[in-house]
């Protein structure tokens, strides 16, 4: 059984599969203060109500752009899994692809990851939008390689910055709003995040296939994915767990799924 672990600026997502067949998937909030032995009490607790045990972990594959909780997730699974894990970006990891840019080490690691999910779901020329902590917006091409993006500041972190810069402006949810004009200021800030994104996307996507110069198919991903590709034609395909599907396809590709 693989253990499959997602470990973002936001949330860390663990992932069970037997074969092919997802057994259960978790999620918890990252915290680079952490450590193994608290990882062990939450994760075994859930991989039992689905009837499993660590014993039952043969293998586990890990990508984190967290540095703070890599030591804590080997540990975790060394000590209370008994597997030496995968890391993603340790050289002798294949990916099964090349990053094709000026400077390949700075990109990140999930973003690599949603790039060969990406490929694998949805071959031939892609733009990939992940609304992360950050929204970027990744060029894969035909052959599945890594070719290059934008990186936009996340909505919630937008959210958040309009709070905590405005005095007088309340914290509000990212919903979508019944009218673009908003008749009050919770309304009004809610259209300003909500199309205002929606514009960024419909204005960003335009231009990106533009320079690249090719037709591609939009695939979104991230949590935020469903709510954005309900309002726009610009999104061809929405894939939540696209990171996870990356990551199970490099350990297949590695010989440990």
């Amino acid at each position: 059984m693989l253990l499959v672990i997602d470990c973002g600026n936001t949330n860390t997502v663990f992932a069970v599969y037997d074969g092919d067949v997802q057994l259960g998937k978790w999620r918890i909030a990252t915290n680079p203060q952490r450590t193994s032995d608290e990882y062990a009490v939450w994760l075994t607790q859930l991989i039992s109500l689905k009837g499993l045990s660590t014993a039952d972990v043969t293998d586990a594959i890990v990508t984190t752009v967290v540095p703070g909780t890599r030591r804590a997730i080997v540990d975790l699974l060394e000590s209370h899994f008994h597997v030496s894990p995968l890391l993603i970006r340790d050289p002798d990891v294949d990916l099964g692809l090349e990053v094709l840019i000026d400077r390949p080490e700075q990109v990140g690691a999930d973003r690599l990851v949603a790039s060969v999910g990406a490929h694998l779901l949805h071959p031939g020329h892609l733009i990939v939008i992940d609304f992360g902590t950050g929204t970027t917006f990744d060029i894969v091409d035909d052959a599945g390689n890594f070719r290059g993006g934008v990186i936009a500041p996340g909505i919630n972190l937008s959210v958040e910055a309009l709070y905590m810069a405005g005095a007088l402006l309340p914290r509000v949810n990212i919903e979508r709003p019944k009218k673009v004009i908003g008749g009050a200021t919770v309304p009004a800030m809610q259209s300003g995040i909500f199309w205002g994104y929606v514009a960024m996307i419909e204005g960003m996507v335009p231009r990106i296939a533009e320079e690249y110069g090719r037709s591609v198919t939009v695939v979104a991903t991230g949590g935020l994915a469903p709510l954005f590709a309900d309002v726009t034609d610009v999104i061809d395909a929405t894939e939540p767990d696209l990171t996870l599907t990356g990551l199970h396809e490099i350990a297949r590709r590695n010989g440990i799924a």
